[in-house]
């Protein structure tokens, strides 16, 4: 044993972009609400659980930015399913929106402080603030907001398995082999 700490991040990407990318699809109109069994499993299992082990996984690293990321979008997807399967009757789309902008706030100011790591992780984080933006403003009835939102999911989804990857196939090589880009903040 080398005493090396394994990168939960690519863990808690893989399981943040997974999910994202099924529900995105859903909100992108390519599937409708007979698809939300399999979301919620994942938002449980992967987009949930590897993410809140993933943010867990960074705290005795010392990144602050990863156990926050990890733990709190974790938390978003058990709170979605949890949401969906026992308490989303009557709720008013106006407080989902709420719920959804929200998010996006605490989303921009991870963006934020994803300026001084790499560019794809600060991509992840602009493309999923304007992802909760597009989306509470579909809940509160801005026409077809929900599906523009669910394509601009699919772009964040897609960005986050590329960071997963680069960081896997990284360090697997010990090289850049899949570029992340300079932070965009520096001292």
């Amino acid at each position: 044993m080398n005493g090396k700490l394994a990168n939960p991040a690519p863990l808690g990407l893989a399981g943040f972009a997974f999910t994202t990318w099924m529900l995105s699809m859903m909100n992108a109109g390519w599937f409708d609400g007979k698809s939300m069994g399999l979301v919620l499993a994942l938002a449980l299992a992967y987009g949930g659980t590897a993410q809140m082990v993933a943010g867990v996984l960074e705290f005795p690293r010392g990144n602050t930015f990863g156990t926050v990321a990890f733990f709190s979008y974790g938390a978003f997807w058990w709170s979605f399913a949890l949401f969906i399967y026992f308490f989303s009757s009557g709720v008013p789309g106006a407080f989902v929106g709420w719920y959804l902008f929200v998010w996006g706030i605490f989303t921009f100011y991870m963006w934020i402080a994803s300026l001084r790591h790499n560019t794809a992780l600060m991509l992840v984080f602009l493309a999923l603030w304007i992802t909760f933006v597009l989306l509470a403003l579909g809940a509160w009835g801005v026409s077809g907001f929900t599906h523009i939102g669910g394509y601009v999911g699919l772009v964040t989804a897609i960005l986050a398995f590329y960071l997963s990857a680069a960081e896997v196939i990284n360090e697997a090589y010990g090289r850049s082999v899949l570029p992340v880009g300079a932070p965009a903040a520096s001292d």
